[in-house]
């Protein structure tokens, strides 16, 4: 896709940095948003960008979290590029930069181990194209907890409630049973009726053990169990109200509205698989049997998924997520839910290694996406675009300038260029003795910005003047569809001119 002088420039560029107290200064760039509706990751949670405030923190391509310096709206009206792949979908303005990585064309790079040695970089969403491959970060935080504090007060007129330890251990006993509660749990909070209950198929009497063995050992609490033989079900109830209302601050109530806490999502990697199992056998299933098998959750709650696929992530397992809209069927009304099925090879096997299920492919399917200790390379499975005209938002984000949505990994603006440029007067002629360049953007970008202060270094500013985008274009060979590229880089050229004639012209005053 580009040419070896551009290649070059990108990997070994000239005159990068930063002029301290520099004589000109050029800031030029492109103005990218987001429609008010798309997700974005902040702490653990998933919320619409219109809805984030400053200092919050969002999930930044590090795989840290970092704080919202600023947030900018502004009306818009032209293309949109919808982007889609297994984890989500999300529209966004065509300049908006994605990490990613461009499969040239040719079989050769159909091939994933072909795939691999390519460069990771900043690509608009316009250059993008489908099968390309997305670069979604892995959560790098991490923050182990030994124990826990239960700080709800006994009521003053509850009597009947047995006492319950004030500090439990965060262990494994207990992380199983807060994924049973995710799944099929449900809080009783009524004045003299505030209890916990999990509803469990009749036939899994090896998590009704497990909630038994767990409530005595950590909490002293024999469970009650009712069988419903005409439904196949079985109640199990938690009669303790300080210990149910500790659960509903942690969790929320009501299937739509659970979520898991920041604390537990930072935990580490080893330690949430426990989490993840009691998750699993309480709404996920594994079929091995099937012509492709594959795991499957399902929930009601769009956060809870959205942190379940971030769990998946940290354990190399890739998840693809549907919605499954509302509907009424013969048996029942359906409320919307999401679907998340594991059915790559690999993800399978470390998904049965949680569960303690055995399983052995046998075959090896092609490989379309994989995992490195920083993130999961995926392709692009939809591209569409479509015609907006309404209100657009962006975000400031400090360090990384970068966040994540719910399918893709963005940078908070499209190209930036700074250019630096020291001037000093030879024989009557002001020259440019040093030139320097910031920049945030595509390969393309990249080159452009070494490119044009190559061509400047050395040369008078009437000389500098002249340089245009067609003598950098021409110069680095540069595909038709980057020649916006070259446009910037020589506007942060006469920009910094320009800063620097207009300072010494103030000065004259």
């Amino acid at each position: 896709m580009y040419s070896e002088k551009v290649m070059k420039c990108f990997r070994n560029p000239k005159n990068y940095g930063k002029i301290k107290n520099a004589d000109g200064i050029g800031k030029v760039g492109n103005p990218t948003c987001l429609l008010p509706k798309e997700k974005i990751h902040k702490n653990s949670e998933v919320i619409k960008i219109s809805n984030l405030e400053k200092n919050q923190s969002v999930l930044s391509h590090k795989g840290k979290y970092e704080k919202i310096d600023s947030i900018h709206s502004r009306k818009y009206k032209g293309n949109i590029i919808g982007i889609g792949n297994k984890l989500g979908k999300i529209n966004l303005t065509p300049e908006h930069l994605i990490f990613s990585i461009k499969l040239p064309k040719g079989q050769k790079f159909l091939r994933n181990m072909w795939k691999r040695t390519l460069i990771s970089s900043w690509y608009h969403a316009e250059d993008l194209k489908k099968g390309d491959i997305i670069l979604y970060p892995i959560s790098k935080e991490q923050k182990d907890i030994k124990f826990l504090k239960i700080e709800e007060e006994k009521p003053k007129y509850d009597f009947k409630s047995k006492e319950i330890p004030k500090r439990i251990p965060l262990n494994h006993d207990l992380l199983r049973l807060f994924g049973y509660f995710l799944s099929e749990g449900d809080i009783q909070d009524k004045p003299c009726r505030t209890y916990i209950s999990f509803s469990l198929n009749i036939k899994e009497k090896n998590i009704i053990n497990d909630i038994k063995k767990i409530s005595k050992n950590l909490f002293n609490l024999n469970i009650k169990i009712k069988e419903i033989e005409k439904r196949k079900t079985a109640r199990v109830y938690l009669y303790s109200a300080r210990l149910a209302r500790w659960f509903k601050s942690l969790f929320g109530n009501g299937a739509k509205y659970k979520k898991i806490p920041d604390f537990i999502m930072n935990l580490p990697a080893k330690k949430q698989k426990s989490l993840i199992y009691g998750l699993w056998k309480g709404d996920g299933y594994v079929n091995l049997n099937r012509d492709g098998p594959r795991g499957g959750y399902v929930t009601i709650s769009y956060q809870l998924a959205q942190q379940i696929k971030i769990l998946l992530l940290r354990q190399n397992i890739l998840p693809s997520i549907y919605e499954e809209k509302e509907r009424i069927s013969k048996w029942a009304k359906h409320k919307k839910a999401y679907r998340i099925h594991v059915g790559q090879r690999e993800s399978l096997i470390n998904l049965c290694s949680i569960l303690n299920i055995k399983y052995k492919p046998k075959s090896y399917a092609s490989v379309k996406a994989w995992f490195d200790n920083n993130y999961l390379y995926i392709p692009i499975t939809k591209i569409r675009k479509s015609k907006y005209n309404g209100k657009v938002y962006n975000l400031e984000v400090k360090n990384t300038h970068s966040f994540t949505s719910d399918a893709l990994c963005l940078h908070n603006c499209g190209d930036i260029m700074h250019l630096y440029i020291k001037v000093k007067k030879e024989k009557g002629k002001e020259i440019i003795k040093d030139i320097k360049w910031e920049t945030m953007g595509c390969v393309a970008a990249m080159a452009t910005s070494s490119e044009v202060t190559e061509l400047a270094k050395g040369k008078t500013l009437e000389e500098a003047k002249k340089i245009t985008n067609s003598d950098v274009a021409k110069d680095l060979e540069l595909p038709k569809f980057k020649l916006h590229c070259s446009n910037l880089a020589a506007d942060a050229l006469q920009a910094a001119i320009k800063d620097y004639e207009d300072k010494k012209n103030k000065k004259g005053n």
